[in-house]
Parts: structure tokens; C-alpha cells; sequence
């Protein structure tokens, strides 16, 4: 349920006939956030909100002719706060997964959290090249893990494990090691303003990004429309471009529209 109980239909159709709701009938909708989640929301030097999620939040919300509150609520606390009606749409960077479908609804992907190898510029183009190199992970991370049970497969030469990012890319850049295996979404905004160091290569391993819903709440099908029309327009491409420094491959959720996703 919306604030001013403005039916997910009603906005549906706004969508659906590529204009905004009048604005009598606006709304707001009440978005819960982990505020310090860079790149997706946090604050800037003015206390302002910003990030990728927030920007496209605010997209939506403008093909529906719809306001947004943001809400500051700790990540582990967006579930029951979504599920309670306490806030409309939950959103930071959450995973898409079979269990948390069966007690929340999703709308379409929007961001593929794969992992990826970054290198200094000029080094290995790809995991092909690492043969008999060092590579970089964090601790204990999916990157870890990934390295760890693809090292033959690759012909890692070492496996160098980290405590953050910041170390790594020392090491990196000071040539100790020849590749970093990390989340592709962090070493894509880190490298953007970094013209020494590369993302070469996205590893592939099914971690998909969208926002979050009561369980079968109206709004995510209008939401999802909405979704569409913005992946439609390159809209989201672009924030994309602003927020990592780079276009978005075509492949992905960034760019593909997709269905809902189900349990079925």
C-alpha cells in the first residue's frame, strides 16, 4: 500500500501510457535504505542522499508522478520494514534469492553483482593471461572462494589474500600482485577516476540487484513497469555510465528487460 492509498493500477496505467500521474494524484512513496552503502546510497558533503539506487528510485518515481522519503534503516532491519508496511520499497543492493522470495516480492533485476579482475592498465586483458600469476582477494570473500575453485583451472600461481580493498590495490599498483579478484560493482566505482588501474573482465556468478516489496504488493508490478520503460530509454545505462565510469555491457540487467522474478 502507497501512503495516500493510491492504487498500483491507477499508477500502472500512467506508466503503461508513457505519462506521469496528474498531480493531484501524486503520492509518496516511502523507500527504505542502508544510507552508506557506496556506490548505491549514501550521503554527500551536504547530507544529501545520492548514489546509483537513490537516482533510480527517483526515476521511478517521477514516471509515476510520485515523491520519495527516503529512510535510513540498517540492511538486516529493510526486511521486517518492508514486510510491516512500514516503507513502500526497500532497496540496497539486495541479492535476489530463492528464500527471500518466498516472503518478499522483486521486482526485475536492474544490476548483475557479479565479480571481476581489475589490473594495472597494460597488464593481463583477462583470467587467461593470469596463468602462473598472482592474484589478489579479499579474505573469505565470494572472490575468494571463486579463486580458490577455479586456481587450476586458470593456473593461478599464488592466491594472495587480503583484509579490504585498500591493501589490494596497493599491492596492485605497486606490481606485488597481478590481478584483483573482487565484487565488480565496488572496483568499477573505485577505478573510475584511477586511469592506472582496469577492469578488464566481469566473472559471471549470478548475483542479481533489484528492489524489494511486501510480499505480492501491487506497487512491484508498477514499479517493474516503470523498470522497463527506464532500461528502455538507456536510461538506467546512463546512471550506470555516471555512478562506474563506464557503459554497461549489453548482456546484463542493466540494459535487458527481464521478467519478474518467481519461484515458478
Amino acid at each position: 500500500m502507497t501512503k495516500t492509498g493510491m492504487t498500483a493500477a491507477a499508477l500502472g496505467l500512467a506508466v503503461l501510457a508513457g505519462g506521469a500521474v496528474p498531480a493531484a494524484a501524486q503520492d509518496t512513496l516511502t523507500v527504505g535504505a542502508n544510507i552508506g552503502n557506496v556506490p548505491w546510497e549514501f550521503q554527500d558533503e551536504t547530507g544529501a542522499f545520492v548514489g546509483f539506487e537513490v537516482d533510480l528510485v527517483n526515476a521511478v518515481a517521477e514516471k509515476l508522478g510520485a515523491e520519495v522519503e527516503i529512510v535510513n534503516i540498517p540492511f538486516n532491519g529493510l526486511f521486517s520494514a518492508v514486510q510491516s508496511g512500514r516503507i513502500d520499497i526497500a532497496m540496497s543492493s539486495i541479492t535476489i534469492t530463492d528464500e527471500r522470495l518466498e516472503s518478499v516480492t522483486f521486482a526485475q533485476p536492474y544490476y548483475d553483482s557479479d565479480q571481476s579482475l581489475t589490473v594495472v592498465a597494460g597488464g593481463p586483458a583477462s583470467l587467461d593471461e593470469m596463468s602462473g600469476k598472482t592474484v589478489g582477494v579479499d579474505t573469505g570473500s565470494t572472490g575468494d572462494m571463486w579463486a580458490t575453485e577455479h586456481s587450476a583451472e586458470y593456473g593461478f600461481g599464488d592466491i594472495r589474500r587480503y583484509e579490504g580493498l585498500a591493501p589490494a590495490m596497493l599491492d596492485l599498483t605497486a606490481g606485488r600482485i597481478d590481478g584483483y579478484i573482487s565484487d565488480i560493482p565496488a572496483l568499477l566505482y573505485y577505478v573510475k577516476d584511477k586511469p592506472n588501474l582496469e577492469v578488464v573482465q566481469r566473472i559471471e556468478t549470478g548475483e542479481k540487484y533489484s528492489m524489494m516489496f511486501a510480499k505480492d504488493a501491487p506497487l512491484a508490478q508498477t514499479v517493474n513497469d516503470a523498470i522497463t520503460a527506464l532500461k528502455d530509454e538507456g536510461a538506467i545505462a546512463a546512471l550506470h555510465e555516471k555512478w562506474f565510469g563506464k557503459a554497461p555491457e549489453d548482456t546484463t540487467s542493466t540494459v535487458r528487460v527481464l521478467p519478474m522474478p518467481s519461484l515458478d
